[in-house]
């Protein structure tokens, strides 16, 4: 089968592939890198010829609110359309959990208009609402600090490590279209200034992390349950501490 992985060179789309042609499958990426851009719509037509399955990874190269909000919007319209010209059965794209949670946050808004998108296609779909990636986590101790301190929300987390998150976009690529969503999560929940610690302490990071229940996590308040799971959701296989190890292994 062959299936696009639209931002197949980042870091989820670059682990899905070979997962994907481990599978038998015909993976092929599709990026700036590859000479496909999703937003001037130059080499989908090619991209997608005989592709039965389309995964979209790809991401806004700006966070500015409406930046972002028009990338997602251009870009979900142009596959979207070459999709259906191509005949591709289905769809899958890769979401963020808790997303319609956190209205302040402009990336969550874009992607819940993508999501919308999406839905209203015309093309059966697959959805697959991650957690945040372990990977990000210094990115996130970098935007806490203030005052020379990493300042966190207690709020519920339940990072996941890109492994994981690219073995279940696999899955459902292969899978049957659920015309829905899917949620996937790592396999443990704890306060997120607790988790940020932890990471911090690991790396050998001086940095104080102090608690606040006002800290903005990209603009929005955390609250409780913000960022995690309400309901059912597939729980990755790989830890903080195995993440860690497995990064300290490579490095």
């Amino acid at each position: 089968m062959k299936i696009v992985v639209i931002g197949g060179t980042g870091l989820i789309g670059s682990k899905t592939i070979p997962i994907l042609r481990q599978g038998g499958h015909e993976a092929v990426a599709a990026s700036p890198n590859t000479g496909v851009n999703t937003i001037t719509g130059e080499g989908l037509k090619e991209a997608l010829a005989g592709a039965q399955v389309v995964i979209d990874l790809s991401n806004s190269p700006s966070f500015e609110d409406k930046a972002v909000l028009e990338f997602f919007q251009t870009s979900s319209r142009n596959v979207l359309a070459a999709e259906a010209a191509a005949g591709v059965r289905h769809h899958v794209a890769l979401s963020i959990v808790g997303i319609e949670r956190s209205p302040d946050n402009g990336y969550f808004r874009a992607k819940v208009a993508q999501e919308k998108l999406i839905e209203s296609g015309g093309i059966p779909y697959t959805i697959v609402r991650a957690t945040q990636f372990l990977e990000f986590l210094h990115a996130i101790a970098d935007a806490g600090m203030v005052g020379g301190k990493v300042r966190i929300s207690p709020g519920a987390f339940q990072p996941i490590a890109a492994d994981d998150v690219a073995a279940f976009v696999a899955d459902a690529a292969v899978a049957a279209a659920r015309n829905g969503r899917i949620e996937i999560a790592g396999p443990e929940r704890a306060p997120f200034n607790e988790i940020v610690a932890r990471y911090l302490k690991a790396v050998g990071d001086p940095r104080e992390v102090v608690r606040d229940p006002e800290a903005r996590y990209w603009g929005a308040r955390v609250e409780e349950q913000s960022l995690v799971p309400l309901g059912e959701a597939r729980l990755g296989r790989i830890g903080l501490e195995e993440w860690l190890r497995r990064s300290q292994a490579k490095a």
